[in-house]
């Protein structure tokens, strides 16, 4: 351990001399007040301390102590369920500590140390095992079986293993390795800023299916791939993610609060608990870790939330779990990283924010991926990683936005037009792109219908033409328009108003299977192809706008999964014989 002392204090920024024995990244205790840092610079012996905790009345003299060990989480049962600030304090554990005021200086071990886990062996004495393979399991929640693995650069024979009730600290197996016999828990300890190994990472070719039309459909995620939801205040980006976090097909929800205002945080405790999976039935909760460091928590420790949330992510995608981690928002962590650099008297880059933003940020974002985890055997596991942005007055050409647009594959850009115009979600899909959707295409028209990634090219190309349609419509109005052009117009309200737009209310459209996606494209097609018929055959375009299935197709979001099929089947018949009496009506006139 190596103790040094304070000469500078400068916001969260501590800087101590005698520290020539310490390492970068080591965690730091601060002061009498036991307050937690890490060092972030070194320059001969003097350290420059990033402090997580608040810094008033600490000044030079004090004393700061290296623990000799990098900034690490605790890694085991008790995870899901569990609410952590942005260094992994149970936050539940600290109020019955120090009330609802968070105290400065409070050391909470981040796992329960006094609870007992069952534990069940999927291995024996004898069994030869490498970092990464799976020894047993402990049922954690109604939903997860957390499973217990061997830890990296551990491997040999298992000398002793049984079945039991343990707490995370006790003995449970031990392993015969080269250097002696390795006594080992249920809970292992990694480093933050440094990835997880794996075995090799694989191409993203499935969709994350997320239940949202306006993603799956035009901008689909692969699993293990990278998104942004960049938008200003208001457009709903905490909603996004929200609806993300309910709906995705992921096994474990790694939600983090990066920044954020108090007041969404709070929805999430309160609505979480509350909302019933719809895979399981059982809670949300029961399969999603929260980490919560809001506005008016320390800013340095949002630079911590962020690798805290993606090493326990990475852990259960070790597991052979599918993982979705919500950051809300890069912005904020962002925000952090300029704080910091500026106390550091750094170069400043663009707007301020330090010249490594982008390398930082990729650093983040690679550490997603579709893998094969380590260990002797074939297990996949994926890490999708979404992130929000927040740029002030939803300016996408500042420094993050654009950094962030380097680095990820999918772009879903809110518009706070369509937010103030109740269309939700407010995904603009003029301005959004997917560079997965290509690469998804053979999934889509092998898993759900062959023609699938042609009626979404053709969703996408009436909603071009609608942008250009829109500007004639400016100029001379719309009575100006051929009737081709005001039934694509007529068509392009119908994929904004009645597929794109979905009700996250509503129990029934507030997810959307892929098969229903693919009959609600195929009902919009049809009455384009129909209608379009009908005018060469002499139809009026006010009949065929005015036809009673029109505002079938329109309810038909709300029509229940089990019944998709034979309403799809009811409106292609009724779309005929309107379109058949569109055309009789004009003969008679």
């Amino acid at each position: 351990m190596t103790e040094g002392t304070i000469i500078k204090v400068a916001g969260p920024l501590v800087i101590a001399e005698g520290m020539r024995d310490a390492d970068m990244f080591d965690v730091v205790r601060v002061s009498d007040k036991n307050l937690i840092g890490e060092i972030i610079e070194m320059h001969g012996d003097r350290a420059s301390v990033q402090v997580y905790e608040e810094t008033a009345g600490l000044g030079p003299g004090e004393k700061v102590v290296s623990t000799g060990k990098p900034l690490s989480v605790e890694l085991g049962p008790g995870l899901i369920g569990s609410i952590f600030d942005g260094i992994q304090r149970p936050l539940a554990e600290i109020m019955k500590v120090s009330g609802t005021n968070l105290q400065r200086g409070v050391d909470v071990p981040s796992l329960d140390r006094a609870k007992k886990w069952h534990f069940t062996p999927s291995l024996k004495v004898g069994d030869t095992v490498t970092g990464g393979d799976t020894v047993g399991a402990v049922q954690e929640t109604a939903v997860v079986s957390h499973k217990i693995m061997v830890p990296h650069k551990i491997s040999g024979k298992i000398a002793e293993i049984s079945e039991g009730d343990f707490t995370v600290e006790e003995t449970v197996y031990k392993i015969e390795t080269g250097n002696g016999v390795k006594e080992l828990t249920l809970m292992q300890s990694w480093p933050v800023r440094v990835g997880r190994p794996y075995k090799r990472k694989l191409s993203p070719d499935i969709p994350l299916v997320t239940g949202q039309r306006v993603i799956d459909t035009l901008f689909p995620i692969a699993k293990g791939g990278v998104a942004a939801v960049p938008g200003p205040f208001g457009s709903g980006k905490t909603v996004v993610q929200h609806q993300l976090a309910k709906w995705a097909a992921a096994d474990i929800i790694v939600y983090i609060g990066c920044g954020e205002r108090g007041n969404e945080m709070t929805d999430v405790l309160n609505e979480f608990p509350e909302l019933r999976d719809p895979r399981t039935g059982s809670s949300l909760m029961e399969r999603t870790v929260l980490i919560a460091n809001t506005s008016d928590m320390p800013v340095a420790a949002r630079e911590a939330s962020i690798y805290t949330g993606i090493t326990i992510a990475e852990y259960f995608r070790d597991m052979g779990y599918t993982v979705a981690l919500m950051a809300d928002s890069t912005s904020r962590w962002a925000e952090a990283l300029r704080e910091m650099s500026g106390r550091l008297e750094e170069m400043p880059g663009e707007e301020g924010y330090p010249a490594y933003l982008g390398s930082r940020l990729a650093q983040f974002y690679e550490r997603a991926g579709r893998v094969i985890t380590a260990g002797s055997g074939e297990t996949e596991g994926a890490l999708s990683v979404i992130g929000a942005v927040s740029p002030p007055g939803g300016d996408i050409s500042e420094p993050v936005s654009q950094a962030t647009l380097r680095i990820v594959k999918v772009f879903w850009g809110l518009d706070s037009s369509l937010a103030y115009k109740r269309h939700f979600p407010a995904i603009n899909w003029l301005t959004s792109y997917s560079l997965y959707a290509d690469s998804l295409a053979d999934w889509f028209n092998e898993n759900v219908k062959p023609d699938w990634y042609s009626l979404r090219g053709r969703l996408m190309a009436v909603l071009q033409e609608e942008a250009k349609l829109e500007e004639i419509v400016k100029l001379v109005g719309m009575d100006a328009l051929s009737a081709p052009d005001r039934l694509k117009l007529e068509t392009a309200r119908s994929i904004r108003e009645d597929y794109l737009h979905q009700n996250a209310f509503d129990d029934t459209d507030t997810y959307t299977s892929l098969i229903k996606q693919y009959y609600m494209m195929r009902l919009i097609t049809a009455f384009y192809d129909k209608s379009s018929e009908a005018l060469k055959k002499g139809a009026s375009i006010e009949k065929i706008v005015s036809m009673p299935s029109r505002e079938r197709i329109g309810r038909f979001k709300y029509t229940p999964e089990n019944d998709a099929e034979s309403e799809y089947s009811a409106i292609l018949s009724e779309l005929d014989s309107d379109t058949d009496k569109a055309v009789k009506m004009s003969d008679g006139d």
